[in-house]
C-alpha cells in the first residue's frame, strides 16, 4: 500500500475506460519529478494539524509532499468527515477540481509537521503543459479520484425526492453532467429517505430537496442555485475581455475550446446545464473514431472539458446565455444569472433539442414519465417495464439498444416505413435482432393517460390502435434550434437555425462558420445545413478556430465598433 498512499475509506477498486493498475490514482513521483516541480512552485511548512484547504475553497493550491503526510477527508454527510487517503513523501493532493479552480470537495490536513511544494492553479497548468510526463501522471489521477469519488459517494451532498418526479431527475442529470459525487434517496422505495425528509422537516410539497454535507437544506433548487451552493459556477471578472466565449458545451464548443485554449487563446465556455449538449443523452456512440468500443456522450464530453480545462480554458456552467449584444465591440453577453461578459469573438454552439409531442395530453407528463434522454438516471426508472421511445435516428436507436437491457420490452416508434434511411446500419441490425424490442412503423402516439404520472400510451398505425400500460416514454423527434436567445442578432433560415457562409448583403465570407455578424461564429447543430453527427460537429468546431484567428488579429482589444449594423 505504501505507493498508493494509505487508502482507507475507499478501498475497493472500481471499472473506469481509462484502465488502472495499483498506484495510478495515488501514485509516488521520482525524485527527479519533484525537483523538476519546484522550479514551477514554492516550498512551504504546515505544522500538524493544519488545514492546507478545507471543503469549499476555491482556486486551491497543488501540493506535493517533501516529508510529513497530509490526511485527506471527505464530508460524511452528518456534519463530520471521513478519511479518504492519506499522501507521503514523494505524493501529490489534488483532483479535478483543483484543475479547473471550483469549489473543492474534499479537505487537506496535515497529520504531522509538514513540508511541501506548493503551486497555485496557474502553475499548475504551466507544469502540465511543460513537463508532459509529469502531467499524463497528475491528470490520470485527477481522473481515477474523481471515478472514486462518484462511485463510492456516501455523504456530502445527498438528493432527497421521488426519482420519478422531474424537478429530481433534472437535479440528478445537473450533477451527473457535472461529475459531481452524490446518493439520491427515493422517497418512494426508501427508508432513509422518509427518515431524512423528517429530520429536515420537509413535507411532499418542499421536494426534492438536496442536503448539503448533512447542516444544510436546499428545497426544489434551481440548477444555478444548486451551482451556486456547491462551487460549480465561476467566478467572473465582469471587466475582463476574453479572446473567445463560447456559448454552449456540446461536441462543436468543446472542440472550439480546446482548440482555442490549445493555441493560446484566453477561452471562456458558457454553459446551461453541463458539459455534453444533446450528445450528452446517448448512452453509447459505437461509431465515433478512435473508441471501437464505443464511449457514452458524457463520457466523451467529460473528458473534452478536462482536455480544455488543462490548456487554460474556464467553464461558466448552470448561467445560461440570456441575450448577446453584437452592436458594440467587444461583443456583450448577458447571463441569466445578471452577469455581463465581454468577449472579442463569440462562437455559438447552442446546439438543437428534441422537438415536442403535439398532443394535448403531453405538457401535463412533461417530467412525469416523459423523456428527452435515455442515460443511467432514466434506465433505473425503466426496471422490469415496458417502454417506448419515438424517433427513428441515431440516438433513438442508442436508446433502444440500451434500455433493452433494462425495461422487459422496448417500443420503438417511427413514421416512415423504416430505419434504413435515418439511423446508422449497426444499429438497425441490432434492432432487428433484438427480441426485446419492437419496431412499429408508420406509427404515431395518439394518446396518453395517467394519473399522478404517465401510466398509458396509445399509437395509431393506419386504421389500428394499440394501447400499452407505458410510464416512460422517450422522445428523439426533430431538432428545434436553439436560438431563441440570439434575438435578431444573426440571420436564421426559416426554421430558426443561424445562417453561415454569407453577410448581411449576401456577400460570401472568409469562413464557412461566420455568421451575419463579423467576429460572430455557429459551429455544430444550431448551424443551418450541417451535418447531425458528433464527429462533425466536432470538426466544425476545431476549424473555426482558424477563421477565429484571422478576426483577432485584424481587431485588437481595443479596436472601437460600436454602432455596426445589427
Amino acid at each position: 500500500m505504501a505507493d498508493r498512499g494509505d487508502f482507507r475509506t475507499l478501498s475497493s477498486p472500481i471499472s473506469v475506460e481509462l484502465g488502472e493498475i495499483p498506484g495510478e490514482a495515488f501514485p509516488r513521483l521520482t525524485s527527479d519529478m519533484v525537483a523538476r516541480i519546484g522550479r514551477f512552485g514554492q516550498k512551504a511548512r504546515f505544522e500538524g494539524g493544519t488545514y492546507l484547504y478545507e471543503v469549499g475553497d476555491r482556486e486551491v493550491d497543488f501540493f506535493v509532499i517533501l516529508n510529513g503526510a497530509v490526511d485527506v477527508f471527505e464530508s460524511d454527510g452528518q456534519g463530520g468527515h471521513a478519511l479518504i487517503a492519506t499522501h507521503r513523501e514523494n505524493q501529490f493532493t489534488g483532483e479535478l477540481h483543483h484543475l479547473s479552480g471550483r469549489a473543492v470537495l474534499v479537505c487537506g490536513r496535515a497529520t504531522v509537521t509538514t513540508s511541501v511544494i506548493r503551486l497555485s492553479r496557474s502553475s499548475l497548468l504551466k507544469l502540465v503543459s511543460a513537463e508532459p510526463d509529469i502531467g499524463e501522471i497528475i491528470l490520470r489521477s485527477f481522473i481515477l479520484r474523481r471515478a472514486r469519488l462518484l462511485e463510492h459517494a456516501e455523504g456530502g451532498t445527498v438528493v432527497v425526492g421521488s426519482c420519478r418526479a422531474g424537478d429530481t431527475v433534472r437535479i440528478q442529470t445537473f450533477l451527473e453532467r457535472n461529475g459531481y459525487p452524490y446518493r439520491c434517496l427515493d422517497t418512494d422505495v426508501d427508508d432513509d429517505a422518509r427518515a431524512a425528509m423528517e429530520s429536515f422537516h420537509a413535507d411532499a410539497d418542499s421536494l426534492p430537496i438536496v442536503v448539503l454535507n448533512g447542516v444544510s437544506v436546499l428545497t426544489r433548487p434551481t440548477n444555478h442555485d444548486l451551482a451556486e451552493a456547491l462551487g460549480i459556477t465561476e467566478r467572473l471578472d465582469p471587466s475582463h475581455v476574453y479572446d473567445v466565449v463560447v456559448v454552449g458545451a456540446g461536441p462543436s464548443g468543446l472542440a472550439a475550446a480546446v482548440y482555442a485554449a490549445s493555441e493560446g487563446l484566453d477561452t471562456l465556455v458558457i454553459e446551461a446545464v453541463g458539459p455534453g449538449g444533446q450528445a450528452s443523452t446517448s448512452s453509447r456512440i459505437e461509431n465515433y473514431l478512435g473508441f471501437p468500443m464505443g464511449i457514452s456522450g458524457q463520457d466523451l464530453a467529460r473528458r473534452a472539458q478536462i482536455q480544455a480545462q488543462r490548456f487554460g480554458a474556464r467553464f461558466a456552467v448552470a448561467d445560461a446565455a440570456l441575450r448577446l449584444v453584437c452592436t458594440c465591440y467587444p461583443f456583450q453577453m448577458h447571463l441569466e444569472g445578471g452577469g455581463v461578459v465581454l468577449g472579442r469573438s463569440v462562437v455559438v454552439a447552442t446546439g438543437a433539442r428534441y422537438r415536442k409531442l403535439e398532443i394535448p395530453e403531453a405538457p401535463r407528463f412533461e417530467g412525469k414519465g416523459i423523456h428527452y434522454a435515455a442515460t443511467s438516471i432514466e434506465a433505473q426508472l425503466c426496471e422490469g417495464t415496458e417502454v417506448a421511445i419515438v424517433g427513428g435516428g441515431n440516438s433513438a436507436g442508442q436508446a433502444a439498444i440500451f434500455l433493452s437491457s433494462r425495461a422487459r420490452h422496448v417500443h420503438l416508434l417511427v413514421r416512415g416505413d423504416g430505419l434504413s434511411a435515418t439511423m446508422s446500419d449497426y444499429l438497425v441490425g441490432r434492432i432487428s435482432q433484438s427480441s426485446r424490442i419492437t419496431l412499429h412503423t408508420r406509427s404515431e402516439i395518439t394518446s396518453l393517460s395517467g394519473e399522478s404520472y404517465l401510466s398509458s400510451v396509445r399509437w395509431q398505425r393506419g386504421k389500428e390502435v394499440f394501447g400499452y400500460t407505458i410510464s416512460n416514454l422517450f422522445l428523439m423527434i426533430g431538432a428545434v434550434p436553439n436560438t431563441d436567445w440570439l434575438d435578431g442578432c444573426v440571420e436564421l433560415d426559416d426554421r430558426g437555425f443561424i445562417l453561415t457562409g454569407h453577410d448581411r448583403n449576401n456577400a460570401p465570407t472568409s469562413s464557412p462558420y461566420a455568421t451575419s455578424v463579423p467576429g460572430v461564429f455557429a459551429v455544430g447543430d444550431v448551424r443551418a445545413q450541417s451535418v447531425k453527427r458528433v464527429a462533425s460537429s466536432v470538426g466544425e468546431g476545431s476549424v473555426v478556430v482558424h477563421s477565429i484567428h484571422g478576426w483577432l488579429a485584424n481587431n485588437p482589444p481595443m479596436s472601437n465598433t460600436a454602432g455596426r449594423p445589427a
